[in-house]
């Protein structure tokens, strides 16, 4: 069977709560999740993830810092537009911009299916190792959230987050 959903964690972990994806993908390697669900550590590297969506998959959930200007860590679920993601000009290679990501598959004649992002806001993206003490409480209910997503169910996010659309 072919995994039908990927769970990609992004982010840059020297630059502290930005590493927040990279956290919770390292929390679900120690998760029971369904034999249809891979995950991936991309970390930066935009390129990689490009080249593993061709693969092809029914959903793609990404990992991420979103800073939408509320407290740090409030997890959000967006449910990205890829078609406007993918009308991004540039193509960075060595970055993790998603609009990039996107435009890369749809250049190489992929589709990433639905894309949900499962993101926290920052309380710091300055230089440094380690995630604040508000995102690093985050990461158990991202956890919990993925796994519902990977099972198709809507996930049960704490009262606070938000649920957006791109």
């Amino acid at each position: 069977m072919r995994p039908q959903v990927m769970v990609a964690g992004i982010g840059n972990i020297f630059l502290g709560d930005d590493g927040f994806g990279v956290e919770v993908l390292k929390q679900l390697e120690h998760e029971e999740l369904p034999e249809w669900v891979q995950i991936a550590d991309y970390g930066v590297s935009g390129l990689h993830l490009a080249y593993d969506l061709l693969g092809g998959y029914d959903t793609t959930i990404l990992l991420d810092a979103t800073p939408h200007g509320v407290e740090p860590g409030t997890l959000s679920l967006i449910e990205a537009d890829v078609d406007a993601m993918a009308a991004a000009p540039v193509i960075d290679a060595h970055g993790m911009q998603p609009e990039a990501v996107f435009r890369l598959l749809r250049l190489l004649g992929g589709d990433a299916g639905r894309v949900l992002i499962v993101g926290c806001e920052p309380k710091s993206v300055e230089s440094g190792i380690g995630l604040s003490a508000e995102v690093a409480a985050a990461v158990p209910a991202a956890v919990r959230a993925v796994k519902e997503l990977a099972w198709g169910t809507t996930p049960r996010l704490p009262q606070d987050s938000l649920k957006t659309e791109v």
